[in-house]
């Protein structure tokens, strides 16, 4: 299970935070570490010194140069944020996220992408609307901000929790927690990048059935994702839905042969 779970940096600016990060996933037993654009020499002296033995990590990390790479072929994302902004958005505690895993890494294409923010700002509205589901640390709001390394190690600690207790037998690896819906389902989650391409030829087909005007969105394409991010679809729903946008696209004139994305429905 801990394999299988990823741990996302955007736009790190102190290589030490990095370092600290692949010392903390080492010691709960995580091994799958992505860079998104950091801003300083990811894999630095200060980064390897703070690595201190999970060095084997750092250099392994794959560096990319946005969210929706380093996430592709993940089937929960789930970003770490101090609060829900502009727009309210599922919120899990860490023991919530910790307690959900074995129900979300059951099939072998299941991966958990788990994405920190940058030092300063944190994820963008972009990037959280990007995501799943938010996890909030309750910290004490006096002094509320962590450290990035800290805040790894603490959802590190809960999913290593989770996997000893499932390893153990105990409740949360019971039966209904591993198939939520009651059998064994049909067809693997959709992936991020699933949901990217939908969520693209979506849009595409609201603006050219006058439904979605971009220059005053309303925030209506946010409210898509967190509509559809809600309900998880898997793979032959998502392809069910792009085939009826592409049906509505045929309607309206527009040639399916239009769309960017390499993709059929």
């Amino acid at each position: 299970m801990l394999e299988r779970i990823r741990v996302v940096l955007i736009g790190t600016s102190h290589p030490g935070n990095i370092g600290g990060t692949a010392r903390a996933m080492k010691n709960m037993g995580l091994s799958d570490l992505a860079l998104v654009a950091p801003r300083g020499e990811a894999r630095s002296a200060d980064a390897i010194s703070r690595a201190s033995g999970a060095d084997e990590i750092l250099a392994a990390a794959p560096i990319v140069t946005n969210l929706e790479e380093a996430v592709a072929d993940c089937t929960l994302v789930v970003g770490a944020s101090a609060r829900s902004r502009t727009l309210p958005w599922p919120m899990l505690t860490p023991r919530a996220l910790g307690e959900r895993l074995s129900q979300e890494l059951t099939g072998p294409e299941a991966r958990v992408a788990l994405v920190f923010g940058r030092e300063d700002t944190g994820l963008t509205n972009a990037e959280l609307q990007r995501c799943h589901a938010h996890v909030h640390i309750p910290s004490d709001p006096a002094f509320s901000s962590l450290n990035l390394a800290t805040a790894v190690q603490v959802l590190a600690y809960e999913c290593r929790l989770a996997w000893l207790a499932s390893q153990e037998g105990t409740v949360t690896a019971t039966i209904e927690r591993q198939q939520p819906f009651g059998i064994d389902w049909d067809n693997p989650l959709a992936d991020h990048g699933d949901l990217e391409r939908f969520f693209a030829h979506l849009e595409r087909v609201l603006i050219a059935i006058d439904f979605h005007d971009p220059d005053t969105p309303r925030q209506l394409m946010a409210r898509l994702r967190r509509l559809y991010l809600r309900a998880r679809p898997d793979q032959m729903e998502i392809n069910i839905l792009r085939g009826m946008l592409t049906a509505m696209e045929k309607r309206v004139g527009r040639s399916p042969t239009a769309r960017h994305d390499g993709e059929h429905s």
